[in-house]
């Protein structure tokens, strides 16, 4: 798709991420399964949820503004979803993949941040109010969840009990030391 003003650059990002949410509800349920914290699963279950909602708010602003979205596969979604999958391949199941899935979710997360405040931004500079609001209603679930993901971490002790998994807690050398 050539690119040649502000109405193709908004419907190019809307369809790019469009096509990471459909990318993202399909990988969702293989991560809650491979999650050993059952926080952690319900979270991914949540998202699930939420991210059905944001399609069908894509679909409500397409509807709105009388635009076809593209048939484009978004290609940062798709290497953050291979990315997961590679955790749950070599990772062995516990806290530390947890952790590691963790990461990568909020790998995703920031992706969508940055895709729906690009979006929020060209929707309200084009004058299309009630796409901005919705919008803004997606971004803000995605900055709730990357917020969540980082108290499982940090606070619902996923990261602690990573980091003692497998007998990591080392005490520097005096190698390291100088």
């Amino acid at each position: 798709m050539t690119i040649k003003s502000m109405q193709d650059l908004f419907i190019h990002e809307l369809s790019d991420i469009y096509s990471a949410e459909h990318q993202l509800a399909k990988a969702l349920p293989r991560l809650s399964r491979a999650a050993d914290n059952p926080d952690l699963a319900k979270a991914f279950d949540q998202h699930l949820e939420e991210t059905r909602g944001q399609i069908e708010r894509i679909d409500t602003i397409a509807e709105q503004l009388d635009i076809r979205l593209k048939r484009i596969k978004c290609q940062g979604m798709e290497g953050l979803v291979d990315e997961a999958r590679e955790i749950i391949e070599t990772v062995p199941q516990g806290a530390l993949r947890d952790a590691a899935l963790i990461g990568g979710a909020q790998k995703a997360e920031h992706y969508e941040i940055a895709s729906y405040g690009t979006l929020c931004v060209l929707a309200r500079q084009m004058g299309h109010q009630d796409a901005a609001q919705l919008l803004e209603q997606t971004l803000q679930e995605e900055k709730a969840t990357d917020q969540k993901l980082t108290q499982l971490a940090e606070q619902g002790g996923v990261n602690r009990q990573a980091s003692q998994q497998g007998g990591e807690r080392h005490a520097p050398t005096s190698e390291a030391r100088h």
